[in-house]
């Protein structure tokens, strides 16, 4: 009954940071509505279940690069809330990270939405 109990404390917990994200990360929310933008449109041009993979995977990558982001900047605003060279670094290259993220995800979204916007629409 105790590691059950733990694993529900764990979701619950995770839950939170969601909501969290939500609350104070302009930037999730941006992320998480193109997500659906893009998820009712796979959805409507019939993606086969390795685009659907595919296309998931890449969503959850950025979501998961912009929750470590937000982490770390949290951090380090913790331990050092004045500006620190080191702690700018820090932070520039999760944000580095971030923008890697989600340009990586649109050349995924040209070479999986291309295609078959394109056949829709000849």
């Amino acid at each position: 009954m105790g590691s059950q109990t733990s694993f529900l404390k764990s979701i619950q917990y995770a839950i939170e940071g969601i909501k969290t994200a939500f609350q104070e990360e302009p930037n999730f929310k941006i992320h998480f509505a193109i997500a659906i933008l893009v998820l009712i449109l796979a959805g409507f041009l019939g993606f086969s279940s390795s685009e659907w993979l595919l296309l998931l995977f890449t969503i959850s990558f950025v979501l998961v690069v912009e929750f470590i982001n937000t982490s770390l900047e949290d951090m380090v605003n913790l331990i050092n809330p004045e500006v620190h060279p080191l702690a700018k670094k820090a932070k520039d290259v999760m944000a580095a990270a971030v923008l890697i993220s989600a340009i990586t995800s649109v050349f995924v979204g040209v070479i999986l939405f291309l295609p078959k916007l394109l056949g829709y629409f000849r």
